[in-house]
């Protein structure tokens, strides 16, 4: 937060006050990094102003790297960042032919699960365990490119299923919990794709796609994170840089 709230009284200009009101949401955990706040016309009603003052506000707190607004979606805490130690681990972002790309996700599903025999062995954690399951269908240029599946810890993460992963990387929601990532593993394989991920990804039964299953942790080397991605082969390209 800004050190200027701190000076801000009921003298000050009428949008630097609204600014104050949200950023103490924000500082006060009402509002909770990732998550999207009432809209302006929302504030407006309920403070009983002109929309115009709420949005100069709004505009401010963007100006800060406060809030993050999304055309078509809304306003969203943005929590404070801090560096990854890994080198080039991106999920599906990894090195896509072309330039100037269009990059939109879906998400298709989000709930929670219990852990069971498999993942809690996984995860070092209890069966009973909860883990929160994310799929994601990603587009480039608008046409069907990836299909992420991802389970996460769900106590790392407040109120996850309140975060619009369509705006925000996981990674990034990390950083806003101060989750530091040290490292990740993944594996790559071709395989054929079944039905479900085919008919997704708009291609026949049995097609080719890039499977990369990676293992995200975090820098007390736990595991936090667990997905699979299934990649158009055609449009992925990995460079390999060996160390002695």
């Amino acid at each position: 937060m800004t050190n200027k709230s701190k000076t801000i009284n009921y003298d000050s200009p009428l949008y630097l006050q609204v600014r104050d009101f949200i950023e103490r949401k924000i500082k006060s955990k009402e509002f909770l990094p990732g998550m999207a706040i009432p809209s302006t016309n929302e504030f407006a009603r309920l403070l009983g102003i002109n929309r115009l003052t709420v949005n100069a506000a709004f505009e401010g707190l963007v100006d800060e790297g406060i809030l993050k607004r999304v055309q078509g979606k809304g306003s969203f805490v943005v929590g404070k960042k801090i560096a990854h130690n890994l080198e080039k681990l991106q999920g599906f972002n990894q090195t896509v032919n072309g330039h100037s790309i269009e990059l939109s996700i879906k998400v298709l599903k989000k709930y929670k699960r219990v852990a069971g025999k498999y993942y809690a062995h996984k995860f070092g954690i209890k069966e009973n365990d909860l883990l929160y399951y994310i799929e994601r269908l990603y587009y480039i240029d608008n046409s069907p490119s990836s299909v992420v599946e991802t389970l996460v810890l769900d106590k790392i993460v407040p109120k996850i299923e309140g975060i619009d992963l369509s705006v925000f990387s996981l990674n990034e929601v990390y950083g806003f919990y101060g989750i530091n990532l040290k490292k990740g593993i993944q594996t790559l394989e071709l395989v054929n794709l079944d039905h479900k991920e085919a008919k997704l990804l708009d291609l026949s039964d049995n097609d080719d796609a890039l499977m990369i299953d990676s293992s995200i942790f975090d820098e007390n080397n736990n595991l936090i994170e667990i997905s699979i991605n299934y990649t158009k082969s055609e449009l992925s390209e990995f460079t390999v840089h060996f160390k002695e």
